[in-house]
């Protein structure tokens, strides 16, 4: 067994850990990636917020990422029955991107991490993670690649961006339940030929079929269109003819797409995700932080899981550095308590959904413009902007908007 020396080890090359890598690499920090898979990789999570734009920037992303011609993004559809609430991110509250990308993830995340090694940065690929002993001065962390040839690596910090590997969670036992409900989705792709212009054919879309249950459409720039159902989990099991045929039964039962998938092929088997939210007791230890999906994932209803994973990347990256440095760092506030702000917000806006108050708000028939682009800016993924009441207030504000609504339709 050999053994290496580094200053930054970061675990997963998905967007979180190339938002460490990239940010860290810009100042001179000697910075190895293990990832236990070969890109590119399919992964979920292929619509991004706004927000997401910043943190590529600051890690010097951002170009690479404009060179590939992704679908833009910028807002949001939801439908349900024949009411429409739309979103549109140049009219939110506040500054910020007004834009951003719907992604098939094995191209962007492959762009990220090609333009992370072409600066230097040892990514090992097809290696996992099987020990952590933080029991010494500097962690140990033990790698074992596809040939199962072991190494030691001793790093002075860990930077956990696994995703939903959670190697850290795992092996140091800080798994615990999510506080939002159980809910599951299944997903596949199309490759849509006939796909009608404009606006129909290029936004991301959610149709509501009860509360609880939803479908998603994202159209991406390569042709292939993805496909989606979240519900709570016992839900799907209405559906059990194999998967190909429950997939095309969940699709019957739209509204506003109904038919207009009926002549395509999937490209793959759906896929199915089973209670998706995630938590953990920490978000941070001695010498680690988790971050992204190895920490928290909330749902996907509003695309935040990429936002925070590169929030959450970039912030441990930048704290990582100053410890490096010698500096003093509270990771309970400007970490643990800087993420939990934002999940905290979002989380709001999850439970608001599913209770069906947000729904109640986006939906109604008279929506108030002031209400609306607050409302965006949360959707866009500025959820520490003290400013936004709707940020400020969020543990109380939607209910207190949905019940003001339906008072007013009395």
């Amino acid at each position: 067994m050999t053994k290496e020396f580094i200053d930054i080890l970061i675990i997963g090359a998905g967007p979180s850990g190339m938002v460490s890598a990239g940010y860290l690499e810009q100042h001179g920090v000697q910075v190895k990636v293990v990832e236990k898979q070969l890109f590119p990789r399919f992964s979920i999570g292929e619509s991004l917020i706004p927000r997401c734009m910043d943190n590529f920037e600051e890690a010097g992303l951002l170009e690479v990422l404009k060179n590939a011609g992704f679908q833009k993004k910028f807002g949001a559809r939801f439908i349900k029955d024949e009411k429409i609430g739309e979103f549109d991110f140049s009219q939110k509250f506040g500054k910020g991107w007004d834009w951003t990308w719907q992604v098939p993830r094995a191209d962007f995340d492959n762009i990220l991490a090609t333009e992370v090694l072409s600066r230097g940065v040892d990514i090992a690929f097809e290696t996992e993670v099987i020990a952590a002993d933080f029991s010494n001065e500097n962690p140990i962390i033990t790698i074992q690649d596809k040939n199962r040839y072991k190494t030691q690596i001793e790093a002075k910090f860990v930077i956990d961006s696994s995703g939903f590997g959670r190697v850290l969670a795992g092996l140091l036992d800080l798994e615990k339940p999510s506080k939002l409900e159980s809910h599951s989705s299944v997903f596949t792709h199309i490759e849509e030929i006939n796909r009608p212009e404009g606006k129909e054919g290029e936004l991301i879309t959610f149709e509501i079929l009860e509360t609880e249950v939803w479908f998603w459409y994202i159209p991406f720039s390569n042709g292939k269109t993805s496909l989606g159902f979240v519900a709570p989990t016992n839900w799907f099991k209405k559906f059990d003819n194999g998967p190909e045929i429950a997939f095309a039964e969940m699709l019957s039962k739209l509204n506003h797409y109904k038919g207009r998938f009926d002549n395509y092929n999937v490209e793959f088997a759906p896929k199915q995700i089973k209670h998706i939210a995630k938590s953990v007791t920490s978000l941070y230890g001695v010498k680690f932080a988790l971050t992204g999906n190895s920490a928290e994932f909330l749902d996907p209803v509003f695309s935040s899981g990429v936002s925070f994973a590169t929030e959450s990347g970039l912030k441990a990256a930048k704290l990582a550095l100053k410890e490096l440095n010698g500096e003093k760092v509270d990771w309970q506030t400007e970490y643990e308590d800087y993420m939990k702000q934002g999940i905290d917000v979002f989380s709001s806006y999850v439970k608001a959904w599913y209770n069906g108050d947000l729904q109640d708000i986006i939906f109604h028939h008279n929506p108030n413009p002031d209400f609306k682009e607050k409302i965006c800016a949360v959707l866009a993924g500025y959820v520490w902007n003290l400013e936004n009441p709707f940020v400020k207030k969020h543990q109380r504000i939607l209910a207190t908007v949905a019940n003001y609504l339906k008072l007013e339709n009395i």
